[in-house]
């Protein structure tokens, strides 16, 4: 983000930009109102803390001139000379605030915290989520959830049905976060034993165990500055919960077999698929560290819930798969459509994305799921028959177009362009079929 500070007094210049910096901001300074309007004309900024009296003019000058060329920038008036005519007009062009001099810093720092949050999460709407894909009430929801909670250092539990996509969840997450740059590190609690699971996490020094041959960096050390990931939580044993409890309490542990304590600075987003209230009342689970993780909890709709996403998914699966095998898919048949609608998918996107990536790889005629029928029932090969004195294959196909002319000629009310349309012909395609079985009638109407 960037801020311009306009202010003829260097030494509140000064301190204006201490406190700015604390907030993230790229800072440039002015203090005439001709160095202001230079700066703006060569940089767009997210926020400008103006003064209104300066050497040179009015500050109003460019508060005029930002709100009419960066509209979105943020403004707050910073003055010892406000009038109520001056005030009137700067909130009507759409300043943030003002502040009058002298000043309280806690009060200055307020309202920079306010409209710094304005700034991110404006920023953070703005940006796409393209690995959750659909357009559904619940992935909106879930979409805005997402960009509220991103921009602030707080722990974020998800939970969610196997499948359901938790971990895009996380990763949007850091994704959008100020930790973007830094790394995004995951582990499945439930993958590894106990005893393996607690050395991954919090590393080891040389000779802390059997097979311990050198020091080893842990899961939680390497995250460091950015997002650490922990998926299926609810598995994660006891005794580890209680060191990992420590851990989120004071950003401190200390790697198996040493004595020396190491600090890192992570986020913590932990995702599981169990209950964990139920798992706390079993003895299975600590409530203390559930109130931990639990800062912000996030559920993630099941597919079933959402069911109007599944052609997006699959267009999206298509074209992910198309590209991973070398495969041109030119379009996704109807029936494999209302086939995928009426399966339960108890495997949520998982499961969906499962099928599509085995259809791209069996499809030979460039249509994904040719093999399905309009009514979602999987064709069965049928097997032809000739017999021995042959057959007359002009006039069975004949037959069989006849019948499509005739039906589709009937389902359109006797409209040939509607039939043509039926039938995935032009117009003239269509009459000149039509003809040969009307005969006199050519290839008149319409």
């Amino acid at each position: 983000m960037r801020a311009l500070i306009l202010e003829d007094e260097s030494s509140l210049r000064e301190i204006l930009s201490i406190i700015l910096s604390e907030f993230n901001y790229e800072i440039d300074e002015a203090g005439t109102l001709k160095e202001g309007i230079e700066k703006v004309e060569k940089n767009d900024y997210d926020l400008a803390l103006i003064d209104l009296r300066l050497p040179d003019d009015s500050g109003m000058e460019l508060v005029r001139r930002l709100k009419r060329e960066q509209p979105e920038t943020e403004v707050i008036i910073i003055t010892a000379f406000a009038t109520t005519e001056t005030v009137k007009e700067a909130f009507e062009l759409g300043v943030y605030d003002y502040i009058e001099k002298p000043f309280k810093l806690e009060d200055l720092k307020l309202i920079l915290r306010n409209v710094t949050d304005k700034i991110n999460l404006k920023k953070h709407k703005e940006e796409e989520i393209p690995e959750i894909v659909g357009k559904s009430k619940a992935v909106e929801k879930l979409k805005e959830t997402i960009r509220k909670v991103a921009p602030y250092d707080v722990n974020v539990l998800i939970l969610g049905e196997s499948g359901s996509g938790k971990e895009l969840v996380a990763k949007a997450i850091h994704h959008l976060s100020p930790r973007r740059k830094k790394p995004f590190v995951a582990i499945n609690c439930a993958a590894l034993p106990p005893e393996l699971l607690e050395s991954e996490l919090f590393g080891y020094k040389k000779g802390a165990f059997t097979g311990a041959v050198s020091d080893k960096k842990g899961l939680i050390e390497k995250a460091n500055g950015g997002t650490l990931f922990l998926d299926e939580i609810g598995d994660m044993p006891l005794p580890l919960q209680a060191k990992l409890l420590r851990f989120l309490e004071t950003k401190r542990f200390i790697p198996l077999g040493s004595t020396e304590e190491k600090e890192v600075d992570v986020r913590v987003v932990a995702a599981t698929n169990k209950n964990l209230k139920e798992e706390i009342k079993k003895g299975r689970f600590r409530e203390d560290l559930y109130y931990r993780l639990a800062t912000i909890v996030i559920e993630v709709p099941p597919l079933r819930e959402r069911k109007e996403d599944i052609p997006l998914l699959v267009e999206f699966f298509a074209r992910e798969f198309s590209k991973k095998y070398g495969k041109e898919i030119k379009r996704i048949s109807k029936g494999f459509i209302d086939y995928l609608m009426g399966l339960p998918l108890e495997g949520n996107v998982r499961e969906l994305r499962n099928i599509v990536e085995r259809e791209v790889i069996l499809s030979e005629d460039g249509i994904l799921g040719s093999g399905y029928s309009p009514t979602g029932e999987v064709k069965s090969e049928k097997r032809v028959e000739i017999p021995e004195e042959g057959v007359n294959l002009k006039e069975i196909l004949s037959e069989i177009e006849k019948e499509y002319l005739f039906k589709a000629l009937e389902m359109a009310g006797g409209k040939k362009t509607k039939a043509a349309e039926l039938l995935g012909l032009t117009l003239r395609e269509f009459r000149y079929r039509w003809s040969k079985y009307s005969p006199g009638k050519g290839e008149q109407g319409n």
